[in-house]
């Protein structure tokens, strides 16, 4: 009897522990967050911060979030999802179609995007939920080449999408531009392969950064949550989830359709920031790249999968000026970070250096407290 009280104590202990340590990482990212943002807004102030620099900002900003809802699926639901480009474009256009479409009734530019945002978000979710009831079913590869077709089935309907608005309303056509019916006076929302044009100004930086500190607290809230530890439960161990009365489909449909709207987000502040989207942008590359994110960042690590997606979307603009041997070194630095992340030997030094700091630290404090 004793020994199972013991027993329950030391469990309580580890968990409370556990629950510290999340709260104590959540609390130094979005910290970590906002000095970074008072820095930008301080040289921006002082005026050394150019253009380029904010198209930068903006871009690691969308790539982060991106990142942050993909370590959802991949971290700590345990699933291979290569289609989140997918449900970015999804958040980009259906957002983009609604601030487009309603410029004249909706003259007030930040409200206009606040509702395109929650549209955006809607329409990305509810494809993940729709997409997610046949799809979570399959595992590993399978799952993977699935999602990677749906990212390229949704780019290719959206390329030969034509969305037009004139005095009789909206009009759709497919293929086809001039079967839409529209009238001269007509306005093109999306316009095929060309695209959308004309939803810039209305996201910055500044939105940028609200979007990725919401989606970094709801994801973590998320994870600390009943339905993220079901979620890491069946991560580590489908059969044993089941035996103890988890519902599998459930807690994997909630967590992927979450992760898909939140990719829904990045799309909608990519649309709004740049002068011309196109669904050409959201491929197969791009879930890659954010794959690459949470795999040096650590899979799921939310801070290392916002700092590589830092560090590798601006570390292409820094080597810009060696045009000839810029991807090499990008490259390079690319296979260098990853075996010091994931190398047995890396690991094994970082443990002993940690572990040989914070003895080197406890016997000072200690020796200053005996002194």
């Amino acid at each position: 009897m004793n020994r199972e009280k013991t027993g329950s104590k030391y469990a309580e202990l580890i968990n409370r522990s556990k629950l510290s340590r999340q709260s104590w990482n959540l609390i130094t990212t979005v910290s970590m967050l906002l000095l970074f943002y008072v820095i930008v807004m301080a040289a921006g102030a002082a005026g050394s911060i150019s253009y380029t620099l904010k198209s930068l900002l903006v871009s690691i900003c969308i790539y982060a979030i991106g990142a942050v809802s993909l370590n959802l699926c991949v971290g700590y639901l345990g699933e291979l999802s290569l289609g989140h480009a997918g449900f970015m474009s999804l958040g980009a256009f259906s957002s983009a179609v609604f601030t487009k479409a309603t410029a004249g009734t909706i003259e007030n530019g930040n409200l206009r995007f606040f509702l395109g945002l929650l549209i955006g978000i809607a329409v990305a979710g509810l494809f993940g939920f729709l997409i997610g009831i046949p799809v979570l079913r399959l595992n590993g590869d399978y799952l993977a080449i699935v999602t990677l077709a749906f990212g390229e089935i949704v780019k290719g309907i959206l390329n030969v999408t034509y969305v037009g608005k004139d005095n009789n309303g909206l009009h759709f056509a497919l293929l086809d531009s001039s079967k839409m019916g529209m009238s001269e006076d007509g306005e093109f929302l999306v316009n095929g392969a060309r695209g959308v044009v004309g939803t810039a100004g209305l996201s910055n930086f500044t939105v940028g950064m609200i979007l990725l500190l919401l989606a970094l607290l709801v994801s973590s809230f998320l994870v600390n949550s009943r339905t993220g530890r079901a979620g890491s439960a069946i991560r580590d161990n489908v059969i044993a989830a089941e035996s103890v009365g988890i519902s599998v489909t459930k807690y994997k449909l909630t967590i992927f359709t979450i992760s898909a709207a939140i990719a829904g987000s990045a799309g909608v502040l990519y649309a709004h920031f740049l002068s011309s989207m196109t669904a050409s942008k959201f491929d197969f590359n791009m879930s890659i790249l954010l794959l690459v994110f949470i795999v040096l960042g650590g899979i799921g690590s939310f801070k290392g999968a916002i700092i590589a997606a830092a560090l590798l979307t601006a570390l292409p603009e820094v080597l810009r000026g060696m045009s000839d041997y810029r991807m090499l070194i990008y490259a390079i630095l690319l296979i260098t970070m990853m075996l010091f992340k994931w190398s047995p030997k890396a690991i094994e030094w970082r443990d002993h250096f940690l572990s040989d700091r914070s003895s080197r630290y406890r016997a000072k404090k200690k020796f200053r407290k005996e002194v």
